[in-house]
Order: C-alpha cells, then structure tokens, then sequence
C-alpha cells in the first residue's frame, strides 16, 4: 500500500453500534463538513448510493467515485467516495472514514480493512464505523482512539415462525444459495403474486432493478441471499430466515450470532420498529440468540485477518513468500488465501508466466493482474487462463492489451439470449472487463472501452432484471385479460380481512387506514379497469371503516414519533390515519387525515374531528402542565411568565425574561411554585416535563411548529449527551437540555450545577475575609486592618481581570490557554495584597487558607458525577454559566490545581444584555397608545397649582 500523507495530531472516532443507528449518515455529513474527505464502504452498490446523495449536496464536479469497476474523477474533486479496496491513498485528505470495520475479521476480505484500521488516516479527522464487538480489538490495535455508542433508533424483535403465505407485508426471506433463493422465489409468486430477488452476483444495476419493485411496492416481499445484510437501506419491516446454515468457502458451517443479527438488523429503519424470524423449512431460533440479538449482545471479535503489504518482488517466490508472512504482534491473524493470491500460485505454474516474469517490475506486474477480481468465482481455472493471456500480451506489448483480442473477448459477451443463469455467467464476465479497462494504462483510448463495457453491462442488467421479474413476479396477464374482454362489473372484486383487494382472487391493492394502495405493473388501460372494479368495494368499505373509527375509545389510538396518528390493533400492524401539521399555537397542532377521495365529506370531517379530540386529550395528559400555565388566571409579572413557559414548552432562560423575574415578589412566585415552576440561577422550567414522554412530546411540537423533520430526543436517564450531529439550541431547550460546547446537559442538573458553584463561590468569598467583630481582647471595637487589605486583594484581582485578563471560550477540544497566566497573575496579586500576620495569641484562630482569589473553587469528580461527563465537558458547562478556569500551586502537594472563577467579562456582557432587553422593552413602549397618556399625566403634575386662601376672603 502507498504511505498514506497524514499527521498524528488527527482525532481517531470509533462509531460502534447495531444496525439502523444512522452511524454511514453520520459519516457522509461529517464528511462534507470538513475541506476534503474520503469513505470507503464495503459494496460498490452502497458506494454508488453515497455518491449520489453527495452529488446532490456538493455537485458532481466536487465528488469522486472510485471502485473496482467505475471511477468518475472530477480534476479537482475534493471528496472520494470508494469501496475500501479501491481506496486512493497516495493523497492526503482532512476526513478519513471507513464503514463495517468489523468486516477486519473477514476470512477472504479482512486483511484490507485491517489495513486500513492499522493505517489509513485523516489529516484532522479518521472514523472508524461498524459493530460494537469491534471495541476491545480497536482499542488494542489503536490505543488512542475514542469511542461514541450509537443505540438502534428503532426496536428489533423475534416474532417466531411463519409460512411464506403468512409472512407479513414488506418482509425479506434470506436464503444462502442462488438455487434456494430461486425456489423461495417461486413459492412466494405462486402464493402472494411475486416477490424481488437480489444476490450478490448481480451487477449494481440489476440489484437495483429488482430492489425498485420492493421499494415501489410492485411487490411486497424480497428474496435474498446475505448480500442484503450489509449496508443496503430498504423498506424491510420482517426478516425471515429460510436457512441457518451456508457455505463460506470452505464448508458449510452455522451463521454466527452477530451474522444473523446483521442480517435481522436490515427489519426497520429509522424510527420503525422491525420483527425478525424463520420460515420455511428452518427450524425455530435457539431462545439465547433471540436475547442476544433483540438486546445487541455478541461476543467481542478477538483477532483481525491481517495479510503483509511490505511487499518483495524480486521474484514470484519471494512475493508468495512476503504475502505468506505470519502476523507480526498479537491480535492479528492470518485469513484464508484470498483470489488475487490463489491466482498468483496458479500463474506460478504457467511456463509463458515463468519465462516473463524475470524482473522486479514484471512480477509487480503479474501481481496487479492477479488482483483482477473473478466474479464468477466458479470457474477457477478459466479465470486463470485469462489472466495468463493478459500478462503475456502486457509483457509482449509494453503495457498495452491488444485492442483486437479485446473487442474479440467482448463481442463473446455481448448476448442478451439465455436463460437467468447464463446471462448471470456473462454479466459476471463483463464485469470483470470493466475492472480491466479501469486498470491504469492497460488500453488504448481506455474511456471508449469503459463506455463499451459498461453498455454491455447495462444490456446484460436489463435483461436479467426482465428474466427475474418474468419468472418471480405475476403480471396477472390472465385477470386483465378477461376484464378487457368483459364487463368491468363483473369481475369478482373482494377486500379481505387482511386489508388485501382481489380482483378474481389476485391481489390488486391493500387497504391502509383509510388510503387505498395499488400494486404491480400495469398499463394505463389496466390500471382504469382494477380501480374501476375496486371502486364498487372501496367506498362502502371505507365508509364502514371509517365509521368504525369514530367509535372506537381512546386507547386504540396512538401518536408516533414522527408525528403520526395510528390505529393500534393486536392482530395487524399499526396504521397511520393521519399526520399533526402546523397550527395557529404549538401547543395546538392540527390533524391532516390521509383518507382516499371516495370517503364521503361529512365522514371525513367526522373523523378529523374524532382525531382531533384524541389528540388533545393525549396532549393534555402527558403536557397538562404546559396548559396550565397557558390558561392560568394569574395577574401582572406572573401571568406573562407563565405565558411564556408555556409558548416556549416549559423552559425560559432566566437571562431573557430578567425584568419580569426581578419585579415578581414571593406571593406572586407562589402560584407559579405550585403548578411546577422552579427558579433556577439559570433557567426557570416546570420541572416535570422533563421526562421521557413529556421531552418526546415537546420536542415533536417544536419540530412541527418550525418545519422540521422530528428528531428522536436523548436517551431517558441520560443527565448530559454528546452533541454527533447539529440541532437548533430551541431545540435543545425544548427537549429540556443546554448546549454548551459538544455536549448537551439536563436543564435540572444544570440548575444543581449553578447552585452549587454559586455556593462554593460564596464560601470562598467568605474565607478570604474577616466579618466586623470584637477586638481580640474580648472588647468590642472596631475591625482590625486586615479586612481593608483583603477588600484591596480582590480591588486589584478584579481590576486586572477587567482589562483583560478573562478567559475564552474554550477550544473544540484544547483547554484554554490563558488559564496558566491568570494563575500566576491571581498568586502574584494575592502576595502582594496579604495582610501583615496578625500578632499570635492563644485564642486567635488559624486563617484557612485559599489557593485562589476570592470566589475561586475547585469542581471535584462528585460535580462530573453529577454532570454525567469529563473534566473537559464539565469546563464547558461552567463556561456556559460564566465561570472561567484559572491554576493555583498547592503550597501542601505542589501540585497545579485547577479553579473556576466567575468570569468579569460574562458578568459585563450580562449586564449589557439586561440594558439592551430594557431599552428595546423602553422602545415598544414609546410607541404604544399608553405612552401618550402617561406623558400627559407626568405633565399635569409638573405644572404649579394656584394658591388658595382661607376662609374665601380676599387677600388685603
């Protein structure tokens, strides 16, 4: 491998978690935030995917794709997106990441991502990506690493065995040959109208044919083999096993417990919820590795396959030699011989081989030609004759194929005739091609051979994708046919119990709530026929539903987290009826109901307003608090804070709503104390709302409110979460948490924080001077000179802080650097303001010493305890409350310790803060009708009265 260009000064990130975290998201933003970037993933399929998604943020002149098979290289393109072999690593780039590294334990593919693990760096930012097994072995080959877990955003579980026919809707059945997959196949088209099929020997192009049918829900159950499992996202809601065995090259052998939760894992996305099980012939699963997967709990991996790229070629012998090396330390082991060195021992044997490579250069020669990937992976010996007859005419032509022999090897190729299995033998054929005309300098004009290439791919593709979906999936040619011929009325139309419309026993749609879903490919002609003949059953059927709906009670209604109302039944999956849009309050969102047009009008209204009903009153059980606040008969101060509680979801900085604060006495906080108001030092919140179900709420409000997407709020108990991704600071306070730096933190830990510093800040106040009391004689008198010189020690500390002497927000990850000289400049102001050493007497008491200035404190591990983070975050919190960080000598241990100081500048800029809300309140209130009458009343009284005489006489 090329020395990658990097610096050790890079953060290495360890991503570790289940399926479905959004861990490969995470990735891809965080690599377009930085100036340049590359991600190497494990299929091309998924490559092609991530490109696409950058494209589309970047445009395609700043984005590169690179794979054994395709490059697209913009001049000056600043993002790589490859597969982990096809890497580019002879430059530098800012971000680095590389997904599924728990494939380092691969037998046949292992070796490159160790390679990467162990090497591959980002100049300021490397990301490791996979499953949570990893983190023992990471740790161990890469000790300074750092680890963040990513918990499964949607819940997985074992819903036991079933038969293909009652698989439920939007499943995916895995088998682990193609001729299972093809017999399952089969079975399902038979009975449910068709079904999807993807291997992983399908070109790109047909995998993503036959996963638009699924996706597109032409069909509603896929067949696969193992190649699902990694990196695909689609539509899955059950996974079914229909075999826990497979051949992994050897023999055949058990899936291993993280194997099949890989595999299970691909059931939901997002926040969907996903089961998992077996079908078929398979046998039920063992009950501890349903616990293992549904809890994401499988033995660490212990070892990485490792293969030695310190390469010898001086000779084929010494090459074999340096690939056969043993590992070099520990946790490193050996994997199974992979193509490219199966290939360099069966060339080995060849005399047209021997008698050329001779020198240094044709030996590295021979190598990158064995590295050429055999895609049919059943024609060993086939394979090896073509890559004899490559080296020989590289050898024989200076580098360059015969253009001849080529278009010869191609035209062989280029049929679209066949059964499945044929055209599956020429598209792998050709796709090895494509990687030929890729190698760098092989061909004459190499960008019209790849478009020649990738043509024939296409071709090959599209016609295998037509073969697939013709023997898989059911057209219902025969159903169609007769209701061309005859009456559309006549046909026998049915809407089962499970939501399913048949047109003469062939499913045409389902029923979903109150929306009706077509299925299959059908012309224009056919699809007015089936919707014709559905019309005679949807709109009694959605009438009847509909008036179902409006009996039911409430707890046969449930709200989604992504803003959805669903109708909740035991023996069918849930059912969105309809969706919470924007309102004139948030805290009064409206019901959008997704009901096809044939329910009546006055049904529909009916049932908005039966949702609509529901829907306040699940909002005033879990928010009750919110409303109370809104609705309160209060007066004055009271009543405005307690408005804007509530229009801000329960939590108000206490900075923005000072003046309203400062003018409210006890008895009008008191009301507000009873319904659950807490004044903190920094925020004022209702206290109960900042569990779990209350910050679900608030936080779908405020997303729907202000237009976004609803994201999943943190993790309950958590009392502070790392920041991964962006979100608006409202945001954060909705959810009950203050974002200070990377981390966010709990608003009522927050609160315990402030109190305590502004505690500790007092005691050390308190310390450093002496109250007024009686001489030391026991007479009372006046205070001794000692509390003149401390007032002047923090006089002078205070005076050098305002001219600057005030720490910065701290760095991303560095401390702040002036906490050394504020340290020194405390000591240096603290020696020279000491009061003179008071004469001794028996009945003085010791002075406790100080290490700091006055209100210095030291914030030991029970405030990160409590804060639930490091020393590093628990300095940003403290930055955030406006404490900076200073370092004493201690005079006992000698050692620096570091102290928190309440910031001169934080109090100057809240100051200033409070003076503009007040001028701005000053403002509004100028231009107010009232302004006008109160300067009318401040002028009367301004004006002197006339004197008035007793007694009513006149003045003599």
């Amino acid at each position: 491998m090329t020395e990658l260009k990097t610096t050790v000064k890079g953060r290495i990130l360890c991503v570790l978690g289940p399926t479905n975290t959004g861990k490969t998201h995470l990735a891809v933003e965080r690599m377009l935030s930085h100036r340049s970037g590359i991600i190497g993933l494990p299929l091309r399929l998924l490559a092609r995917e991530i490109y696409d998604r950058a494209v589309q943020i970047k445009g395609d002149r700043a984005v590169a794709l690179v794979t054994g098979e395709e490059k697209i290289i913009p001049k000056g393109a600043q993002w790589f997106v490859c597969t982990v072999e096809a890497m580019p690593l002879d430059r530098a780039y800012d971000f680095l990441a590389i997904d599924e590294v728990q494939l380092a334990a691969d037998a046949e593919r292992g070796h490159v991502f160790t390679d990467r693990l162990l090497h591959a760096r980002g100049m300021e930012e490397t990301m490791f990506l996979g499953a949570d097994t990893m983190r023992g072995l990471i740790k161990r080959l890469v000790p300074n690493a750092e680890f963040i877990a990513r918990p499964r955003l949607s819940q997985l579980t074992y819903a036991g065995a079933k038969k293909l026919s009652r698989l439920p809707k939007r499943s995916a059945i895995v088998a682990f040959s193609a001729s299972d997959v093809y017999a399952i196949a089969e079975q399902v088209r038979r009975q449910r109208g068709g079904a999807a099929v993807v291997l992983g020997a399908l070109s790109p192009r047909a995998r993503n044919a036959q996963v638009a049918l699924f996706q597109n829900r032409d069909v509603d159950v896929m067949v696969a083999t193992d190649a699902i499992g990694m990196g695909l996202n689609l539509d899955i809601e059950h996974m079914a096993f229909a075999e826990m065995t497979k051949f992994d090259g050897v023999g055949m052998r058990s899936l291993m417990p993280a194997e099949v939760a890989q595999i299970a894992g691909r059931a939901g996305r997002h926040m969907r919820n996903g089961t998992f099980g077996t079908t078929a012939d398979c046998p039920a699963m063992d009950p501890d590795l349903i616990e293992r997967i549904e809890n994401h709990r499988f033995e660490p991996v212990t070892a990485a396959r490792w293969r030695n790229n310190d390469l010898d070629f001086r000779s084929v012998e010494a090459l074999i030699k340096t690939l056969e090396l043993p590992p070099p330390r520990e946790s490193l082991t050996r994997g199974r011989d992979a193509d490219d060195l199966l290939s360099l021992q069966a060339l080995r044997e060849d005399a047209a081989v021997q008698e050329r490579a001779t020198t240094k250069d044709r030996v590295e020669l021979l190598w990158q030609v064995c590295a050429i990937p055999d895609f049919a992976k059943d024609l060993h010996d086939s394979h090896a004759r073509l890559l004899s007859q490559i080296y020989v005419h590289l050898c024989d032509r200076d580098g360059r194929l015969p253009s001849d022999w080529v278009a010869g090897q191609l035209r062989n190729i280029d049929r679209t005739d066949g059964d499945i299995d044929t055209l599956s033998q020429r598209l792998a054929h050709i796709r090895t091609w494509t990687t030929v005309t890729h190698r760098g300098g092989w061909m004459d004009d190499p960008l019209s051979w790849q478009s020649k290439t990738r043509s024939i791919e296409d071709r090959l593709s599209d016609a295998l994708h037509e073969k697939l979906t013709e023997r898989f999936v059911d057209r219902r040619t025969s159903v169609l046919s007769r209701g061309l011929e005859e009456d559309p009325a006549t046909l026998d139309v049915k809407l089962g119990d499970d939501d399913a419309l048949t047109v003469e026993g062939e499913i045409i749609g389902h029923l979903h709530g109150l929306r009706f879903r077509p299925i299959g490919h059908d012309t224009v002609e056919q699809r007015r026929i089936l919707r014709s003949a559905a019309l005679r059953v949807l709109g009694p059927a959605l009438a009847e539903r509909a008036a179902a709906l409006i009996e039911l009670s409430d707890d046969a209604f449930a709200l989604s987290p992504e803003g959805g109302i669903l109708r909740i039944t035991p023996e069918k999956d849930a059912v969105t009826l309809a969706v919470l849009v924007k309102g004139n309050e948030m805290l009064e969102p409206k019901v959008s109901l997704l009901a096809d047009d044939q329910l009546p009008s006055e049904t529909r209204k009916a049932v908005e307003e039966k949702l609509t009903g529901w829907l306040k009153r699940h909002l005033r059980q879990h928010l009750g608090d919110l409303y109370r606040l809104r609705d309160a008969e209060l007066k004055g101060a009271a009543r405005g804070l307690a408005f804007q509680l509530a229009e801000n979801l329960g939590a108000l900085k206490r900075d923005d709503v000072s003046d309203l604060v400062r003018n409210m006495g006890q008895a009008e906080r008191h009301p507000l104390r009873k319904m659950g108001v807490s004044f903190g030092e920094t925020h004022i919140l209702a206290t109960k709302l900042l569990k779990p179900k209350p910050t679900q709420l608030k936080t779908l409000l405020w997303a729907i409110a202000n237009g976004k997407e609803p994201d999943a709020p943190p993790t309950p108990g958590l009392t502070s979460v790392p920041l991964l991704e962006w979100r608006d600071d409202a945001w954060w306070l909705a959810a009950g948490f203050l974002r200070a730096g990377r981390q966010a933190y709990r608003l009522d830990i927050v609160q315990r924080i402030a109190e305590g510093a502004r505690q500790a800040e007092m005691a050390s106040r308190k310390a450093g001077y002496d109250k007024p009391q009686k001489d030391r004689s026991g007479h009372g008198g006046k205070p001794e000179a000692a509390k003149p010189e401390a007032v002047a020690e923090e006089t002078q500390i205070e005076e050098a802080l305002a001219e600057g002497a005030v720490a910065e927000e701290p760095a991303a990850i560095e401390p702040v650097d002036e906490a050394a000289a504020l340290a020194a400049l405390a000591a240096h102001v603290k020696a020279d303001a000491a009061p003179p050493a008071a004469p001794p007497t028996e009945a003085a008491p010791k002075p406790k010493k100080r290490l700091g200035p006055p209100g210095s404190f030291i914030a030991d591990t029970a405030w990160m305890n409590l804060a639930g983070c490091g020393a590093e975050e628990l300095q940003r919190l403290f930055w955030a409350l406006g404490y900076k960080t200073i370092t004493a000598r201690d005079p006992e241990t000698k050692e620096d310790v570091t102290l928190y100081l309440r910031s001169h500048k934080a109090i100057v800029a809240k100051r200033e803060r409070e003076q503009e809300k007040r001028k701005a309140d000053e403002a509004k209130m100028a231009d107010s009708p009232f302004a006008a009458l109160l300067a009318l009343k401040q002028q009367a009284q301004k004006q002197p009265q006339k004197p008035q005489h007793k007694g009513g006489g006149k003045k003599r």
